[in-house]
Formats: structure tokens, C-alpha cells, sequence
């Protein structure tokens, strides 16, 4: 059909409700909008659904909700796995709750149990919950940082990470063979109650992930011992850490955690902040002007399902407070684990870091020093997840640490998706180490520079929406594949990288050899005087992206060395030589 003709259908299907017809009637004098909403179904990733709320096949709403979850259910049967069920979790955002309901109402219509929080929950917390459950496979019903109009849906397994190869293409097969909206199967709510099939989960699943957070701490002492000096500000965003976050800074022993009042209630219109991501400087407005008020510390924010973290301490030689990437804070705390477990005689001698390729090379450095493994693996903390069930079955390492450049990392192993929560513990628990050894976050992010030397990590995006902009994309990466460039700055191409077609091509011996990694629509640049840059479409947004690493011998110069490679490389894309 073409996307008239889905129009058409929708509009006239006894199937669909009045109230999407309605809102598809009111669009009829506008082709452009008509055809955004239809000229695709909503594409079922790696990861699940991602995409602006409303009406038509292109959107998230209660019917492409349950087209995917009717595939998963298919997949689960296929699997064996229908008497182990399904935990489900979901956010602030709008039609959460709606979206997780109608998910767990198609697995019970297809005789599978599903296990439902009786209100939003961090992410991470689901990763939890389906392994304390048992459960087969686990939803999250979230657009992590994205926009007010957007909400997802992610798909997660039985050993609490989301879907990798090869279950996510399996998954998606069965996905895309659901054509009918019609054939989708659901349950009266009531029914599935009184059948058994739908369970709510409450405050005994919180109690025991709680107790996981806690067991990651390494000096709870030093948190006592300091816990009425330290000012910590703290805002989820209008999402779901609030109670978790304050929970176990609490049950730790900090006294001064002030939440910013006007953040701190669930609302996913998220009325005080442009867009709802702590990567972004504007998110921390309102943290920040309360931050000076009681002279805080630390300063954290955390994404609407809590799976990321933003920070901000302060610069005690200047009095103002300075922000960390997610590179920097990630390796705050795996310094500080690493350091504190090795004094402490419990770091283990087969011990594993683990991030993506797009995340700093510090940790490289890091690694190296400690005598762990380092393990780099593709963009997305899926596949860290992944590398924890790997160390698991093979008994070959053991993982302490895993972080990714966008604002996500985990300690430990009781969930495998990153967790804002345990990031907040433990950096408030890094700050607490600084406060009693008289120096400030800071202070120490400038002692790690100093002593692994100064890198530097950026993130150039470009949004191109809607058919056209799909084209522009693929155009973009054609245009890199096929004729790569030989200079970038003052940088030499020495290699190549092309996760695509699984090779590593050397421009300096014109050798190429096999990468082992999945194949993923990535290109890599190794670059001369150990920079970097990477290029990928974004898995979840209309976007692609640009990242890029440098290291130099001083913030000074690390900056302006970045700056050159963002500008040669942005030339380049925007048509330049």
C-alpha cells in the first residue's frame, strides 16, 4: 500500500479508535505530515521502538505498542520461553503507562505471564528485575533523553540486557511479519488478572535492586565520616530517579542532598527543561541556581528512565562549577574503583574494563596502569551487557567496570544495562573521598589528566529528518566509505576502520585485516598523534553522528587541538576538500 492508501485505511478501519481517526482527520489538508506518519512502519532497531507519539504507522502509539510486542510474544513462544514471562517498566513520559499496559495485555492474550511495576522505575531496574524474576525477556517502555513527544520501546533478555545479534534480527523477523494490525492479540485486563497472567510488581523487587546498589560501595566509612560537610544537588528531571536516588544517598549516610523542588515530580511534558538530557547545559539551570544557593559540591542530574548522568563540581580556584563529560565522570569512578580495589586487595587478577569504541581512550591508559583487560566493543551499552553473560559462560574475566561516552556506565553485575543510580553513589562516594583528603572532584579529574595525560572527547550531530533526510545520511556515510579522507587537520589517516564490512584497512602498509565485532553501519578513523574520529547514524534519533578524540599535553592545548580536528572534519562532510 501506498501511504495514502494506509491513510485511507486508518481512517476508515473499524479497527482504530475514534480518537485516532480523529486526530488523522485533522491532518487531511496537509500531505507532508500525512506522509511522514505513514510512509513507513515505526522500524522495530536492534534496540525496539523509538519515535514521536501519535496516530499513523510511523509513530508510537497503542497500535504499533502492540504489533511489536505481538512479534516478541511470537519470538518468545518460538523460543519455549512463554511459561517464564515478562517483567515490564516504564517512565515519566507521556502514554508510559498506557504503552507498558497494552504490552503486558498482548503477552497474556498470548498466554504469557507479564510482571509490571505498579509505577515508573529507572531502566536499570528493569535489567534487574527480569534476572531476580527469571523472566525470559523484559520491556521498558521509554525514550530515555529524547524530546516530550517522544516515547520507545526497548526489548531486553534473559540475562537482563537488551537484544544483541542474533536474537535482535529474530526478533525483528518476527516483528515485521505481524501485517495486520488486526491479527494483534490483547486481553481484557480483568481477564488477565483473574487468569494469573497479569502481576504487578511492588516495593520487594526496589528492597533487593537497593541492596545491589549499596554492595558497590567500596568506603561507606568515608561517606560517615564526612557525610554532614558534603552538599550534593541533585535532579531527575521530572523522571523516574527521584525516589531510588535519594533512597540510597540516604541509606548511605549523606545528611545535605538537596533536590531542585521544581525537577523533582514525574511530569512528561517536562515543563522546566527544553529537552530532558542531562548532556545538555541548559537541563542544569535550575540545579545549578540552587547549587550556589547552599554552595554545593557536586551537582547531578539523571535522564527520565535514570539510565544516564550529568554532572557538574566545582572549581574551587575560580568558584564556579565546571562540567564533566560522560568520559570524565565515567573515568572519575573507574579510576577510583580500580585505585581503592587494588589498595584494598579485591581487585581480581583476571579483572575487565569494558566501552565502546566512541568513548575515551583514557580508559585505555587506565587500564593499562591497573594490569586489567580492556575490552572495546560497539556503541551501545547493549554490548557491554553483553561482554558480562561472555565473561559468565566462558569464565574467562571478571567485569568491574564498563562505561560509554554518552553520560552511561555500570559497576557490577546485578543489572547489564548502564545505571544513573550506582553512577550517583559512587561518584557522591569519589566526591566524599576528595572532601576528607582536602580537595575537591575537580581537583582530582585534573590529577587523572595530569597523570594519563590530557584527552579530550567530542560529539558533532546532525539532525536530517523524514525521507529526505534518510537519503542524506546514506549519502553521507557512501561518500566516507568510498573515498575516505587522507587528513583531517593536522592529523594523518593511518587507518581505516570499517565495521560494516567487518575490516580494518592500514593506509600506511595498505594491509587490511578482519575485525572481529558485529557488523554495524560505523566508520573509524585512527588518526596520527593518537586522535580519532567516528562516524555513525544514530540507532535511535534522525540523526548522525560525529565523535571524535584527541590528547594533548594540557587542557589548553587538548582544546584547541579538538577544535581543529572538529572543523577539518566538518568541512569535509559539509562538502569541503
Amino acid at each position: 500500500m501506498t501511504y495514502l492508501e494506509k491513510y485511507n485505511n486508518w481512517i476508515t478501519n473499524e479497527y482504530f479508535d475514534d480518537i485516532t481517526k480523529a486526530e488523522l482527520l485533522a491532518i487531511k489538508d496537509s500531505p507532508k505530515e500525512i506522509q511522514d506518519r505513514f510512509y513507513r512502519e515505526l522500524e522495530f532497531g536492534t534496540g525496539g521502538l523509538r519515535g514521536v507519539i501519535g496516530a499513523g504507522t510511523n509513530r508510537m502509539n497503542l497500535y504499533t505498542v502492540r504489533k511489536a510486542s505481538q512479534g516478541l510474544a511470537n519470538f518468545i513462544i518460538k523460543e519455549g520461553g512463554q511459561d517464564r514471562g515478562v517483567a515490564i517498566a516504564y517512565d515519566s513520559r507521556r502514554m508510559s503507562t498506557e504503552f507498558a499496559t497494552e504490552a503486558a495485555l498482548c503477552m497474556n492474550a498470548n498466554g504469557i505471564k507479564s510482571y509490571i511495576f505498579d509505577s515508573l522505575r529507572p531502566t536499570p531496574e528493569l535489567s534487574f528485575a527480569v534476572r531476580e524474576l527469571h523472566c525470559i525477556a523484559g520491556i521498558v517502555i521509554t525514550a530515555s533523553h529524547n524530546p516530550a513527544e517522544y516515547n520507545g520501546y526497548k526489548v531486553y533478555w534473559e540475562d537482563g540486557a537488551q537484544i544483541t545479534f542474533p536474537k535482535d534480527k529474530e526478533i525483528i523477523t518476527e516483528v515485521n511479519n505481524v501485517k495486520d494490525y488486526a491479527d494483534v492479540k490483547t486481553i481484557d485486563k480483568s481477564a488477565a488478572i483473574s487468569a494469573g497472567l497479569f502481576n504487578v510488581i511492588g516495593s520487594e523487587i526496589d528492597d533487593r535492586y537497593m541492596e545491589e546498589l549499596k554492595k558497590q560501595s567500596i568506603h561507606p566509612e568515608i561517606i560517615k565520616e564526612v557525610a554532614k560537610d558534603i552538599k550534593i544537588v541533585y535532579t531527575p528531571l521530572h523522571g523516574a530517579g527521584n525516589l531510588p536516588v535519594q533512597r540510597v544517598l540516604k541509606e548511605l549516610g549523606f545528611e545535605q542532598v538537596y533536590v531542585v523542588p521544581e525537577q523533582e515530580n514525574p511530569d512528561g511534558e517536562f515543563p522546566t527543561v527544553p529537552y530532558p538530557n542531562p548532556e545538555d547545559p541548559k537541563a542544569f539551570a535550575l540545579a545549578l541556581e540552587l547549587a550556589k544557593k547552599v554552595d554545593a559540591d557536586i551537582v547531578l542530574a539523571t535522564d527520565p528512565d535514570a539510565d544516564r548522568l550529568g554532572v557538574y563540581a566545582k572549581d574551587t580556584s575560580t568558584g564556579e562549577y565546571v562540567s564533566f563529560t560522560g568520559n570524565m565522570s565515567g573515568m572519575l569512578i573507574a579510576e577510583y574503583i580500580l585505585r581503592e580495589r587494588k589498595l584494598n586487595g579485591t581487585l581480581p587478577s583476571n579483572g575487565a574494563l569494558v566501552k565502546t569504541i566512541v568513548t575515551t581512550n583514557m580508559a585505555d591508559a587506565v587500564a593499562k596502569a591497573y594490569n586489567v583487560k580492556l575490552i572495546e566493543v560497539l556503541t551501545g551499552f547493549k554490548y557491554i551487557g553483553e561482554q558480562i553473560r561472555l565473561f559468565e559462560q566462558n569464565d574467562t574475566y571478571k567485569y568491574i567496570f564498563g562505561l560509554e561516552e554518552s553520560y552511561g556506565c555500570l559497576a557490577g553485575t546485578y543489572a547489564r544495562d548502564k545505571d544513573a543510580c550506582v553512577a550517583v553513589m559512587l561518584l557522591c562516594e569519589v566526591a566524599a573521598w576528595c572532601k576528607k583528603n582536602n580537595h575537591t572532584l575537580w581537583d582530582q579529574m585534573l590529577r587523572i589528566y595530569e597523570e594519563y595525560g590530557y584527552f579530550q572527547e567530542g560529539l558533532e550531530s546532525i539532525t536530517l529528518k523524514g525521507m529526505d533526510g534518510t537519503k542524506k545520511i546514506r549519502e553521507i556515510m557512501d561518500k566516507l566509505r568510498k573515498n575516505p579522507p587522507q587528513q583531517l587537520g593536522d592529523n594523518r589517516v593511518l587507518a581505516v576502520r570499517d565495521y560494516e564490512n567487518s575490516t580494518r584497512r592500514d593506509l600506511v602498509s595498505d594491509e587490511a585485516y578482519k575485525l572481529n565485532l558485529i557488523k554495524s553501519n560505523v566508520l573509524y578513523f585512527e588518526l596520527s598523534d593518537d586522535a580519532w574520529c567516528c562516524v555513525r547514524p544514530s540507532g535511535t534519533e534522525p540523526k548522525i553522528k560525529f565523535y571524535m578524540g584527541v590528547k594533548g599535553r594540557s587542557l589548553g592545548e587538548s582544546d584547541k587541538m579538538l577544535q581543529e580536528l572538529r572543523n577539518s572534519l566538518m568541512s569535509i562532510v559539509n562538502g569541503g576538500n
